[in-house]
């Protein structure tokens, strides 16, 4: 990039920032920008390469396929080469520890992603219509979900940033490139060249119908809301799977200690360096993570889009947890939860504050401050007693293996880490901190405890 033909302190503004390491590598596999729409040749190759990387242990000393374009091979091999590398102040010890803590949620870290770090990805009104146009959420919400999950699960298991058997790393480069490929179509060219004359990049009326085709004629206006998958609202990303999820256990009377939940912001800062997340846009305790999500969310409220697509996303993610819920009688709950969980802005912002029955949310309000109420009494006998924990679960259950754990369509993952994952959920049968008639409760209402009848 030719900086000096920059106007001074342009780079002060994270919303103009993106990631020069995977920006350049895009670059020079798609090239300039084409007049006549996306090379969509290059870009099946370059998706076909990429699906290769799987492994961490697959990024060792990495080589291009055979036949492959020469210049699409250098790049490759060398951006593998500096993105596979964590940074010097990863610590394993603290990575390690919130592993455990992730695994000891269980499917109450489903719950949370559905009902807390999902919906307040979309409260950005310009990141929702990346979301919206890269992704048609709105027709293919599970489709999405089960990806956003495929990066996930890899990252949080047992050495996923750590082990060559993890994937969390192949994953996070690999999530890294497609958002550089997103700027790039987009922009239809080099981000480079939006930042030397900041411009409005007009909408198409004719386009086609795959995805690249979709992004090219989408349209964007650089000078009113910077790039599209910023440095600002990478960030902001970042802060919704680990802040928001730290958050999120607190509303629910699950936090965490303060040392662990410093142990799962330090690991997803970890995983933020190598999604090309610069240091300045993490922060390292709670309160930090606060300030900056508010401010975030409050910039963002100026910069309101016409047709907002944050509530046609919102409501496809409430209707297809609403899919999944066993009982008509907890129809109401995702919606209800995920106001208690993300707050009133947030959900006004989502379209969320509409008409929700009126017994149903007496129902849910006398059974939360009920639930509430007993866990602090339990506790005072029981250590670790909890009956949010026991609903957290049971709803996680169920959106865990009707919807991220069919057999008919299996996560997008390597044979060897889908089966690290079902292990892993198929290991969530009991809460080892929870009594046994709390577990037997738990088994009825996920209807385990039938099908381990009908099995002997």
């Amino acid at each position: 990039m030719k900086r000096d033909n920059l106007e001074p302190g342009l780079f002060d503004n994270p919303a103009l920032r993106a990631d020069p390491l995977a920006d350049a590598t895009i670059a020079r596999i798609l090239g300039p920008g084409r007049a006549g729409g996306p090379d969509t040749d290059t870009i099946a190759l370059l998706n076909k390469e990429i699906a290769r990387w799987q492994l961490n242990g697959d990024l060792d000393a990495w080589t291009a396929s055979p036949g492959l374009p020469t210049d699409m091979a250098a790049a490759l091999e060398e951006y593998v080469a500096k993105a596979r590398v964590l940074p010097e102040w990863a610590d394993r010890a603290l990575i390690a520890r919130a592993e455990v803590l992730f695994m000891e949620m269980s499917m109450a870290s489903c719950t949370l992603l559905f009902c807390a770090s999902l919906p307040q990805c979309y409260v950005i009104p310009d990141l929702a219509a990346v979301l919206h146009v890269a992704g048609e959420l709105e027709q293919h919400t599970d489709y999405r979900v089960r990806a956003t999950a495929a990066m996930i699960f890899p990252v949080m298991m047992h050495g996923g940033l750590t082990d060559p058997a993890g994937g969390g790393v192949a994953q996070a480069i690999k999530v890294r490139l497609i958002h550089a490929m997103i700027r790039h179509l987009v922009l239809r060219g080099d981000v480079a060249d939006a930042l030397v004359a900041p411009r409005r990049v007009p909408r198409l009326l004719a386009h086609g119908r795959t995805m690249p085709q979709v992004l090219y004629a989408h349209g964007w206006d650089v000078d009113r809301v910077g790039l599209p998958c910023n440095q600002e609202e990478l960030g902001y990303t970042l802060l919704t799977f680990n802040y928001v999820f730290l958050q999120g256990l607190r509303r629910l009377g699950l936090g965490l200690e303060k040392d662990d939940e410093g142990a799962y912001l330090h690991t997803w800062n970890v995983l933020g360096y190598v999604l090309g997340i610069e240091r300045a846009q993490m922060t390292d305790t709670m309160d930090d993570a606060e300030r900056m999500f508010i401010d975030i969310q409050a910039r963002a409220r100026g910069q309101a889009r016409n047709p907002d697509p944050r509530p046609p996303l919102a409501a496809a993610l409430v209707a297809t947890m609403q899919r999944y819920m066993p009982l008509r009688p907890l129809k109401s709950f995702p919606v209800l939860l995920t106001r208690h969980l993300i707050g009133k802005d947030a959900s006004r912002d989502l379209g969320l504050d509409g008409h929700v029955s009126l017994p149903a949310r007496i129902l849910f309000a006398l059974g939360f401050g009920l639930v509430r109420a007993i866990d602090a009494i339990g506790r005072l006998v029981f250590r670790g007693f909890s009956i949010s924990r026991l609903v957290a679960r049971i709803v996680g259950y169920n959106l865990t293996a009707k919807l991220l754990m069919d057999e008919t369509r299996p996560l997008k993952l390597p044979d060897s880490l889908l089966n690290q994952v079902s292990v892993a959920v198929h290991g969530w049968q009991n809460d080892a901190n929870a009594p046994r008639w709390a577990n037997a409760l738990e088994r009825r209402f996920t209807g385990r405890a039938q099908r381990a009848a009908r099995q002997g």
